[in-house]
């Protein structure tokens, strides 16, 4: 009987070395079907610099959408808040903020205190 074994023979391996499943010749090898080709992007760079009046609109378009965006979501935001404030006062059946509440009601005067 021979002790020869296979180097990656189940019988061999243990859990502190596990088999080694990456071939050394598969290592430097270019399988990607992406490899040497250029990504195609649906807005490419621009090669020159561009005129002043396309500039101006561009900045005219982008001044437009950041204040779109701004607008909507203070809006949003001010809506969250009052839809907050209503499941709140529906909840609790008042006036949800502490400080708008007279807790501490006013002791009843006497003829002593004038």
């Amino acid at each position: 009987m021979s002790n020869v074994q296979k180097p990656n023979s189940p019988e061999n391996t243990s859990p502190l070395h596990p088999p080694s499943r990456v071939v050394p010749s598969e290592i430097g090898s270019s399988r990607s079907p992406i490899e040497g080709k250029k990504p195609k992007f649906p807005n490419p760079p621009e090669t020159e610099i561009p005129d002043v009046a396309t500039l101006r609109d561009q900045w005219r378009f982008a001044i437009r959408q950041y204040s779109r965006w701004y607008s909507q979501a203070w809006g949003t935001a001010i809506f969250a808040g009052l839809s907050f404030f209503a499941l709140g006062w529906f909840i609790k059946g008042s006036n949800p903020l502490p400080s708008k509440q007279d807790d501490d009601p006013k002791p009843p005067s006497s003829d002593r205190d004038r």
